[in-house]
């Protein structure tokens, strides 16, 4: 973390261009030493979002969290009662810094996202049960509980919006898995209304995986090497969440929405996810700069956040005009014979296995520091 500084015109810029600004990060620290609220008042960040991984950052290192491991060791709870006792105490905080976003916003943002254990990926009924415990824990209004877009997520995702809880729907890569997840959203509020719930309660917005579709079709076109190949590299993450945002338009002008639209629903915005540049080749801002459509959210790491405060190109609207170009250039990946389904599976696979992985590592993390204190956390 760094000093904020007031050097924030950029990011106002993109502010008002529709998008929502949500730091893709979570601490201890960062909320004690006040860092989140500067971000807040001087950043224009209006949510937060965390993940498996970034939690594995923050309770792995320890800092800021002795005391309450220390508390923890005493009461001899399990490593995974005390994980969950860790992160849902950094969530309800942050939310409870970004109450007066939410209460100013009307609920659209001021959020603070925490996701499902994502060992429960592929499993629907504990997914809801562990959405509902979640919700339950944190007991805040202006959280999201995350649950991944996998083929057991779509259902999860609307029995937990049907129940009137909000929802971010992550490690999205696709775009038919997107419309699916629209489909999981509306159907939930559906449900929703069935039950007599009030549907202006109920939030949520689709994450929407950038960088690493670029990673994983940049390493192919790299090894194909042709002139052809090399020209499309950098721009087949763009395409995709261009496409996405096309998709959103058609969903949310439908008449399945105009019949919800009147019972007070809420759109489930797309949020641009992995916007931090993972090739030093391109511009840190590129997914930010070339991402600005009304009605979004872009949720950046710190780094991500401070590049474009200090030099990106907010330009208007950047991704409506593109559809044409966008689905031109991912058919020139195909051509080449690079499958987008395949690769688009292939990072869902993987984008679970890193945050089950990551969850692992805190498990064991957290498993060493109550031994260590003489609690076994079994």
């Amino acid at each position: 973390m760094i000093t904020v500084t007031n050097t924030a015109d950029t990011l106002k810029s993109l502010s008002d261009e529709g998008v929502s600004i949500w730091l893709d990060d979570l601490s201890r620290t960062r909320i004690e030493s006040g860092n989140l609220a500067e971000l807040i008042e001087k950043r224009h960040v209006v949510g937060v979002t965390t993940n498996p991984s970034i939690f594995q950052a923050a309770i792995g290192s320890g800092e800021g969290y002795e005391d309450q491991l220390a508390d923890l060791a005493v009461r001899g709870v399990t490593v995974d009662e005390a994980v969950r006792m860790m992160t849902t105490a950094d969530v309800r905080a942050a939310a409870d810094i970004l109450r007066p976003v939410y209460d100013t916003t009307g609920g659209r943002d001021g959020r603070v996202s925490i996701e499902v254990d994502p060992r429960l990926a592929h499993n629907t009924e504990a997914t809801i049960a562990e959405a509902k415990q979640l919700a339950w824990l944190v007991d805040r209004p202006n959280v999201l509980i995350k649950i991944p877009a996998t083929r057991a997520g779509l259902p999860a995702i609307t029995e937990v919006i049907g129940l009137g809880i909000s929802v971010n729907v992550t490690l999205i890569f696709s775009l038919e898995r997107y419309r699916e997840v629209m489909d999981a959203y509306l159907a939930g509020l559906e449900k929703a209304r069935a039950n007599g719930l009030d549907l202006s309660t109920i939030h949520s917005v689709a994450s929407f995986f950038v960088s690493r579709v670029d990673s994983e079709i940049d390493k192919r076109l790299t090894k194909l090497g042709t002139d052809e190949a090399l020209a499309l590299k950098g721009r087949a993450a763009i395409a995709n969440a261009r496409l996405a945002y096309e998709a959103y338009e058609e969903v949310f002008a439908s008449d399945r929405w105009t019949g919800l639209a009147p019972s007070g629903a809420h759109r489930q915005r797309p949020l641009w996810a992995s916007t931090g540049v993972k090739d030093p080749a391109y511009k840190d801002t590129l997914y930010v700069d070339e991402l600005v459509a009304p009605g979004t959210v872009n949720t950046m790491p710190e780094a991500t956040l401070n590049a474009t405060a200090d030099h990106g190109e907010i330009r208007g609207d950047t991704v409506t005009g593109g559809y044409a170009q966008a689905r031109a250039e991912l058919e020139a990946v195909e051509r080449l014979g690079i499958s987008y389904d395949e690769v688009v599976k292939q990072l869902e696979d993987e984008g679970v296995a890193k945050f089950e992985a990551a969850w692992g590592e805190l498990l064991d993390a957290v498993a060493t520091s109550l031994s260590s204190k003489g609690v076994d956390g079994e």
